[in-house]
């Protein structure tokens, strides 16, 4: 897939702090804020959300990211799966089960609880969305009030996010490589959603 929107160069003083800011954690200035800094304002919106929601602690980091993860993989955004696997590995998480979870069913390095989270994550993701009383009560007798609504706000960040890059043609541009345990391919009966 190719970019459905050209790259722009990052300009002002914004543009150039988010340069120097880019080239010092990943080497280069991904293409998607090349991208999407083709509206300036739409970009700062997104990443004032993404700042805020890292300051959140109500709900574990781990069940934030393992969530996010599989909305990226649900959705088709190798471009988040890959830069979300490249952050757990930066905040330290468990790369064993955050590797697994492009195929998280099929997998038994997950808790019952990781398992609800990312269930719920796909459920919500689903369109129209999927969750069950059933599952939104054990999360809220497992969490509570307050890491429940973290979570779900966390889960509909991610598919502003994912959405986005890939109706835009964002695709990874190799984060994760650098992280030691590859990152599990989805399985193809997944369901991911195709333009065909």
């Amino acid at each position: 897939m190719a970019l459905r929107v050209p790259k722009t160069e990052l300009t002002g003083f914004t543009g150039s702090m988010i340069k120097r800011f880019s080239r010092a954690m990943f080497g280069k200035v991904p293409e998607s804020i090349g991208v999407i800094w083709n509206n300036p304002d739409v970009f700062k919106a997104g990443m004032a959300m993404g700042r805020r929601i890292q300051k959140w602690d109500a709900a574990d980091e781990s069940l934030k990211s393992f969530a996010h993860m599989a909305v990226s993989a649900q959705v088709g955004c190798s471009w988040c799966l890959d830069y979300n696997y490249f952050q757990a590995q930066n905040k330290k998480l468990d790369l064993a089960k955050a590797s697994q979870v492009p195929r998280w069913r099929e997998s038994d390095v997950f808790t019952p609880l990781e398992r609800d989270v990312m269930a719920y994550a796909e459920a919500m993701t689903t369109t129209p969305p999927t969750v069950t009383d059933e599952l939104s009560d054990r999360l809220l007798a497992n969490l509570g009030a307050a890491a429940l609504v973290e979570l779900n706000a966390v889960i509909g960040f991610a598919n502003y996010s994912t959405r986005c890059n890939t109706a835009l043609g964002i695709e990874s541009e190799g984060y994760s490589d650098s992280c030691e345990v590859p990152l599990a391919a989805r399985p193809e009966r997944s369901g991911v959603a195709s333009a065909s």
